[in-house]
């Protein structure tokens, strides 16, 4: 009931009454509901598959192949950018992929999507086993980032590895006391756990900003862990596959995670061209 004057002293509702409410109508679900919800709970669950043998991985990604450095490439720009200056040299396999569903993500049947597709896909260096890939260009809810990080790096990983995380953000959630109008996008940002000793290819993310979603969930359990890891932020205003906030990325190719990786940067025309043949693609059916 709300106060009909300032002043006035209203008695605050039973709490109680409310939870007794909400235990009745539980008790009133019946078994088709209860069935609902399993049948979407055991959909919305992360799996690890190989997909050339279209066989679920027993164990996490990396109690299968352990590895002293790990790169994660999230949304469209960040893996354009490890597809057109790390990975054009053809010298990577896959070795798993995660399949996965939610309101964002409708990839039903992962086994038969190739890696361009809305998909998280793991490679390993032929050279350098030890060195893995991730390219993940689908939306992992915020209910299923937990079980990603349990089905990619376990209940109990390794700490001698170092982990480089990539993604994009709009520059409309970049904090400022600046006009965002102002800024010159696309630029970068880093954020790094305590025990990532390197110095970062950017300027530090400045507080109050935060990092946000499967990047974040990565970087916090990488903290947790006391795994070396860091987060380089691209604030652009451009979230489609784009040239400009590609090469963004590209002061990263000097750090220590990126040596001996990188055999021949680009031309931007060759980019370029990478983009248009996967946005034909990627529009066919659209």
């Amino acid at each position: 009931m709300a106060a009909t004057f300032f002043g006035e002293v209203v008695r605050a509702p039973c709490r109680a009454g409310t939870e007794d409410e909400e235990e009745e109508e539980e008790a009133r679900e019946t078994s088709e509901d209860t069935e609902v919800r399993r049948q979407l709970a055991q959909k919305r669950e992360v799996q690890l598959l190989r997909r050339q043998t279209e066989t679920t991985l027993d164990g996490s990604l990396l109690e299968n192949h352990p590895c002293s450095k790990f790169i994660i490439a999230i949304g469209n720009n960040a893996v354009a950018f490890l597809s057109s200056f790390v990975m054009n040299s053809g010298g990577w396999e896959e070795v798993g992929c995660t399949k996965l569903w939610n309101e964002w993500c409708r990839a039903a049947d992962s086994l038969h999507l190739c890696p361009t597709d809305a998909l998280c896909v793991f490679y390993q260096l032929k050279s350098d086993p030890s060195i893995l890939i991730c390219q993940c260009s689908c939306y992992v809810a915020e209910d299923q980032q937990y079980q990603w990080l349990e089905k990619v790096f376990g209940s109990s990983p390794r700490k001698n590895m170092q982990i480089t995380i990539l993604t994009c953000r709009h520059v409309t959630d970049y904090k400022t006391s600046e006009s965002t109008g102002s800024l010159p996008t696309p630029f970068l940002r880093a954020l790094k756990t305590q025990h990532f000793k390197d110095s970062a290819c950017c300027s530090l993310l400045e507080q109050p900003n935060i990092a946000h979603g499967l990047p974040a969930a990565v970087l916090s359990y990488c903290q947790v862990w006391k795994i070396p890891a860091v987060l380089y932020l691209c604030y652009t205003d451009v979230m489609k596959p784009d040239i400009v906030t590609i090469e963004a990325f590209k002061p990263i190719l000097s750090s220590m995670s990126f040596k001996d990786l990188v055999t021949a940067v680009p031309r931007r025309s060759e980019i370029l061209k990478k983009l248009t043949s996967s946005e034909t693609q990627s529009n066919i059916y659209t």
